[in-house]
């Protein structure tokens, strides 16, 4: 089933809750939107979490689940999920993360060992969404709460209204 990985882990590492200010079909094509754009583009470390060392550049690598695997999202595969989101919204939607982090000198670029994230958006209705974040192996040099940080800056974006607001869980 498009979307939803058989073998979502249950360990969950991080838990976050949001409102939107749109519907559910709607933030599903702003988070397919958003995750085709920054797909195999470079950040500086300092613009995702905390450097653990300078000059060095993370490079993100999402797929959207489908059963048992999951398909890299580039144009192609948003325009297939953009169709299916025109008859019908998904309950969940599922991704995978791989974050490649190298370390740049003047003479050349060095792979440092890479980190591996499971994410899943659960959509409850009425403008509510949970994300939930597991690390599946590498070296955390990004910390699961730091990777929702970023998937929110990147959904909310330059825009003056905020698509997603943290919820905070009551004390």
């Amino acid at each position: 089933m498009l979307g939803r990985y058989d073998n979502f882990p249950e360990n969950i590492h991080v838990i976050m809750s949001f409102s939107s200010i749109f519907t559910d079909q709607k933030l599903q094509r702003k988070i397919m939107q958003t995750f085709r754009e920054v797909n195999h583009k470079s950040f500086s470390f300092e613009e995702i979490g905390i450097p653990i060392m300078r000059g060095c550049t993370v490079i993100f690598e999402i797929g959207m689940a489908e059963r048992k695997s999951f398909n890299y999202v580039n144009d192609e595969e948003t325009k297939r999920v953009l169709s299916v989101l025109k008859k019908q919204s998904f309950r969940a939607m599922d991704f995978f993360i791989a974050v490649r982090y190298y370390k740049s000198d003047a003479q050349k670029k060095t792979p440092l060992r890479f980190d591996y994230y499971m994410i899943r958006f659960v959509f409850n209705g009425n403008n509510y969404v949970e994300l939930q974040v597991f690390h599946e192996r590498g070296p955390r040099h990004i910390a699961p709460a730091d990777i929702v940080q970023s998937i929110e800056g990147w959904i909310n974006g330059p825009l003056t209204k905020k698509v997603l607001r943290r919820i905070e869980p009551p004390s």
